[in-house]
């Protein structure tokens, strides 16, 4: 998805911790959850489907350094790429507004 309102990527709002396994900034924008979200389920998904980096990016007809940098919170994806993921996994990843949200208010942050 294109960042909006000159949002950076997910991973410039690291506070503390590896990625996915992180704590985000306070200023983090909702895009940088979103990113989170995202990434980490696709790496359980992944995980869980047997399938390497390689292996899905030739299934859902995306580059690897694609399905890469967005498990590495380098980039969101695009809803072209967002959409291949998803049908090749046959699983949603997208996580909505209302999972965004949730993982913003645990953060201890106030939702807009």
């Amino acid at each position: 998805m294109p960042r909006s309102n000159n949002d950076k990527h997910p991973l410039f709002y690291v506070r503390e911790g590896s990625w996915p396994n992180v704590t985000l900034a306070s200023d983090a924008p909702l895009s940088a959850y979103c990113g989170l979200l995202l990434a980490r389920d696709l790496e359980r998904t992944m995980q869980t489907g047997g399938l390497s980096l390689r292996g899905l990016a030739e299934i859902a007809g995306v580059a690897h350094s694609t399905v890469a940098r967005v498990l590495n919170g380098d980039v969101l994806p695009d809803i072209g790429t967002l959409t291949r993921l998803e049908d090749a996994l046959k699983h949603q990843l997208w996580p909505g507004p209302s999972a965004v949200r949730a993982a913003v208010a645990a953060d201890g942050r106030r939702v807009r």
